[in-house]
């Protein structure tokens, strides 16, 4: 049982040792290591906020990317707005261009018609004019007494003429 309940002298002793021991590491032991936890601790906390400000930096990041994306979209829209308004605008002009064209080459058709027309009637009436006269010159030429003679004369003389 001795080695169960120690002896004075062994607490004595361990209790010396137990001091010594606590004095040479608060002296040369407790001082750097202390030290090397609280650099330890504090290049945690600077990791950590490294850490912190690079999460918000990317939040910052990704809402300037998001910020820019909208404007590029914005931006895109409004190119494609004024294109279509561009073509609307070009397809506009070139339709009453071609209107305004075809009502010119409409209107010089119906002049020029109307002229032919007009020279066709005055080149027919000038015919007229000449059968007629011809028709009196040979009808005074010779008299006749008879209706039906007259007629004769009128159809021979209408076979005779020539149609320019």
């Amino acid at each position: 049982m001795d080695l169960v309940t120690p002896d004075f002298g062994l607490i004595f002793w361990t209790l010396v040792t137990f001091l010594l021991l606590v004095f040479l590491l608060s002296k040369f032991a407790w001082k750097p290591i202390l030290k090397m936890v609280n650099d330890r601790e504090a290049s945690i906390e600077d990791a950590l906020k490294a850490a912190e400000r690079a999460r918000d930096e990317m939040k910052s990041l990704q809402a300037d990317n998001e910020a820019v994306l909208k404007e590029a979209r914005e931006e895109r829209e409004r190119i494609l707005k004024e294109a279509r308004e561009m073509k609307n605008k070009i397809v506009s002009d070139a339709k009453d261009i071609a209107i305004a064209e075809g009502e010119k080459a409409i209107a010089s058709a119906k002049a020029a018609i109307a002229a032919e027309k007009a020279s066709a009637i005055a080149e027919l009436k000038n015919q007229a004019a000449v059968l007629s006269i011809e028709i009196a010159e040979k009808v005074l030429g010779k008299e006749l007494s008879a209706e039906n003679k007259q007629a004769e004369m009128i159809s021979k003389m209408i076979d005779e003429v020539k149609f320019n």
